[in-house]
């Protein structure tokens, strides 16, 4: 299934490092379907946006994602994509960048025709195929109608999904300068939250987290005498303080690292899928690799 990874250390500007693919050490591992695409997004000193992200094929050169990409930002956004809805193209990878904003999802929502006629002239914000993209135009939408309030835009957008259209999953972080948001809903895919201090659980080591199923590995020196909040897939280090969040659960880091949750979606989607009930190729994207 596709891997979520977002990280704060704002105001504080750290310096990371991603591996978002790392080669295969195994024939067991090399066994593994290929993932689909990967996407890095950071911000720069000014506060502008930046994405590197690249369609990969099964088999194919996976040079861009096994190259390390050193970058420095007060909050990163990273994903590793098995494609659900979409051709494999740059335009269909994760993260997606809407006014200011970066966004990544894990999960399936069908149903497009009708997100779609919800979304009218917003549709203009969708250069891609995929379900996350619209999803992702939805809670623009939302945000810009609440004044800028972005938790009102994901809870207003989620709820319409859910009560409206067939749900997987909507697990997401969504990132800004020096903000993250992040989504668990229902209870299908896991979703944690670290509270990091300086140094993590010792006091005195730098951050060095590598996801087991995602193949992503995140590197950072700085980290070592910085506090941060990291929200990913799944626990990416031994630090017994991960917590996996709740299934509606939207929790806010801000911009002092200050955490925020509450549960916003105490039902389950009106209309749930299963495995069963998706494709043969979504739902091989949504299994554990």
């Amino acid at each position: 299934m596709c891997r979520l990874f977002g990280l704060s250390s704002a105001p504080v500007r750290t310096r990371a490092t991603f591996w978002l693919l790392e080669a295969p050490d195994s024939l067991s591992r090399q066994s593994h379907r290929d993932p689909d695409g990967t996407g890095l997004g950071y911000f720069d000193a000014q506060g502008v946006p930046h994405v590197h992200k690249a369609p990969i094929a099964a088999y194919q050169d996976r040079c861009f994602a096994q190259e390390a990409e050193h970058v420095e930002s007060t909050t990163f956004l990273a994903h590793v994509r098995y494609a659900s809805t979409g051709s494999l193209e740059d335009r269909n990878t994760h993260p997606f960048l809407q006014e200011g904003r970066l966004f990544a999802h894990n999960g399936v929502i069908e149903g497009l025709d009708e997100l779609d006629a919800e979304l009218g002239e917003d549709r203009e914000l969708v250069a891609g195929d995929t379900d996350s993209e619209r999803f992702f135009a939805l809670i623009t939408r939302e945000t810009r109608a609440h004044g800028g309030d972005v938790a009102a835009g994901i809870e207003h957008a989620a709820r319409w999904i859910a009560r409206h259209l067939p749900v997987y999953a909507l697990n997401l972080i969504l990132a800004t300068r020096d903000e993250l948001w992040a989504l668990r809903y229902p209870d299908t895919h896991e979703l944690y939250v670290l509270d990091r201090d300086a140094g993590g659980r010792h006091g005195d080591r730098h951050l060095d987290h590598s996801g087991t199923g995602g193949r992503m590995r995140v590197h950072s020196q700085d980290l070592a005498d910085t506090p941060a909040v990291v929200i990913a897939s799944e626990r990416m280090d031994e630090n017994p303080r991960w917590r996996l969040m709740e299934p509606g659960e939207l929790l806010h880091v801000g911009p002092r690292l200050g955490i925020t949750a509450r549960v916003i979606l105490r039902d389950p989607p009106v209309h749930r899928l299963t495995l069963d009930d998706l494709r043969p190729e979504a739902a091989a994207s949504q299994k554990a690799v």
